[in-house]
């Protein structure tokens, strides 16, 4: 993890009225715990928070997290952040504060790397996990984990047991789970379920009887 230096401001006030009195201002409301201490209420720039978190590590940078008025620096990872349903601006954050030989679970965006096969012969990605929960140290716990997709024919998919994941770091998701598969798309879907049905109902028709002609018989006779 990328060590990146923000500085927030202590804030007096709790609760949602102050909070949103806060935003009006034009600031995020938030809070640092960590070591069993109690929760310091702080606040912060948006302009700082964006520049700390849009580095290579993004959202999984360490932190060092500096009060305004003080000198002391408390290394802190963001464990939880709410964005606003509408303008998907941060509302609030959480900090929690890490050692930097400390083993930590966070959760790990997952990157589709390559062209799928499949894609190729007409299919379509169909992205069913976005995210892993990884366990590591903090300092080794990158941005994200990448799966190469590039040989996955129609129907095939990519498990989290298909994740690159660096030495030292576990991920703690079911291998089993599925990241992602290629489809057919939906309206051939449709038309090969249509041509399927056609078949079977061809399959499972009764034989026409055979129809002897009369005057075949008068003629046999």
């Amino acid at each position: 993890m990328e060590k990146v230096k923000l500085v927030v401001q202590h804030r007096e006030a709790a609760g949602s009225r102050a909070a949103r009195r806060l935003r009006r201002e034009g600031r995020i409301p938030g809070v640092m715990y960590g070591y069993g201490k109690p929760a310091t209420l702080l606040s912060v720039e948006p302009t700082a928070l964006r520049a700390a978190l849009s580095t290579g590590a993004g959202t999984h940078a360490v932190l060092e997290v500096v009060f305004e008025d003080q000198k002391k620096v408390h290394r802190a990872i963001v464990k939880e952040m709410e964005l606003d349903r509408v303008k998907h601006t941060v509302t609030h954050i959480d900090l929690e504060e890490v050692r930097l030989d400390e083993v930590i679970e966070t959760k790990v965006a997952v990157h589709f790397e390559g062209l799928a096969k499949g894609v190729k012969m007409g299919g379509m990605v169909d992205e069913t996990t976005r995210e892993v929960t990884l366990k590591g140290i903090v300092t080794s716990i990158p941005e994200h984990l990448v799966v190469d997709i590039s040989e996955l024919g129609i129907g095939d998919a990519a498990h989290v047991g298909d994740l690159q994941v660096p030495e030292g770091l576990e991920v703690l998701d079911d291998p089993e789970t599925v990241l992602c598969s290629v489809l057919l798309p939906r309206k051939a879907e449709v038309e090969e379920e249509a041509e399927e049905g056609v078949e079977e109902a061809a399959e499972e028709a009764p034989a026409e009887p055979e129809v002897i002609s009369k005057h075949k018989e008068e003629e046999e006779d």
